[in-house]
């Protein structure tokens, strides 16, 4: 599977050098990346969309190991990112910086995204942790469910007065790698490699904690610190690759349950396969949604969500929102 999917990634990355508006053969695809004294348009679009590539790629990694880890705290199997209001947090104090900081840099989105990721991490867990059971699947998708429809709302509110915001929000919304450049993935690379680093490192330890609380704790984890350290390295993955490219969903629900069909339950293989898988993912859906827009581009957000949606009602149908 690892060689299986190293190879994906590798057709990937062509496809997403090679196919666009502009189609690029062989030989301009080979001009573009090893010939820098080849200075033709084909050659120029390839060297374009190296850095969109790229980002897409750090993007997608980010997304899958942070549904895999909401997963894993959670005990939830349909944990994601967009589900539990995450990006909607995310996309609630980028506003705001916009609307009443007028800020307008990546690394200024990247602060206040992780800021309103923690805040709504935090606030859809207390809830769905309240009354008899605790943090029941089920709890926390409808607390998820609620806190994005009411942060949604906020959103709506500071936007329409205000158009200028507007303009610069709707786009950055849909959820695109378009923008993605050097000094982009410059800004992303620490938080990305931080994030993957715990990520890697908590797995062995998740897997004692899927076995349930008292289980872990005779195998002498800290289930609370365990807890918060895991998730700390989801939000920071989430809210990074949130700040930059929009609140794209669905990429960590779908890549973790990909890995777990067909690698089975252990998150040491878990967690960096879905970074794999998330890679994977948005990087064709990049390219699917440049084919179907073409000669423009459908937004990459757009094309997960179609993907996702069905996925998450066949999941919710069959598993019965059981717990992991």
């Amino acid at each position: 599977m690892l060689v299986i999917s190293v190879i994906l990634l590798g057709v990937c990355v062509v496809a997403s050098l090679a196919l666009g508006s502009r189609f690029v053969r062989w030989h301009e695809l080979i001009d573009g990346l090893f010939r820098p004294d080849i200075d033709s348009y084909a050659a120029n679009v390839v060297r374009k969309r190296i850095s969109r590539t790229v980002f897409s790629l750090f993007c997608g990694a980010a997304l899958g190991v942070s549904g895999s880890l909401m997963q894993a705290v959670t005990r939830n199997p349909i944990a994601d990112p967009s589900i539990l209001g995450v990006n909607t947090g995310a996309a609630l104090f980028v506003v705001c910086g916009m609307a009443f900081l007028n800020i307008s840099t990546a690394d200024q989105y990247i602060w206040l995204a992780l800021a309103g990721s923690t805040v709504t991490a935090v606030f859809v867990f207390g809830i769905g942790s309240m009354g008899r059971g605790g943090a029941t699947p089920l709890k926390l998708v409808l607390a998820g469910a609620a806190t994005t429809a009411a942060l949604s709302s906020l959103v709506t509110a500071i936007i329409i007065p205000r158009s200028y915001v507007m303009d610069q929000f709707r786009f950055w919304q849909v959820g695109s790698v378009g923008a993605g450049s050097w000094d982009a993935i410059a800004t992303f690379i620490p938080f990305l490699a931080v994030g993957l680093l715990i990520g890697f490192v908590v797995g062995p330890a998740l897997n004692a904690l899927a076995l349930g609380d008292d289980v872990a704790t005779g195998l002498g984890v800290r289930t609370g610190t365990l807890r918060l350290v895991a998730a700390l390295a989801a939000v920071l993955l989430c809210g990074a690759a949130t700040a930059l490219a929009g609140p794209i969903g669905f990429v960590g629900l779908l890549a973790t349950h990909l890995i777990r069909l067909t690698l089975g339950p252990d998150l040491r293989v878990i967690i960096p396969m879905s970074a794999i898988a998330g890679a994977v993912i948005l990087t064709i859906s990049d390219v699917i949604g440049r084919l179907a827009g073409s000669p423009g581009e459908l937004e990459v957000g757009v094309v997960t969500a179609f993907v996702g949606a069905p996925l998450l009602i066949l999941l919710a149908t069959r598993a019965k929102v059981r717990s992991i």
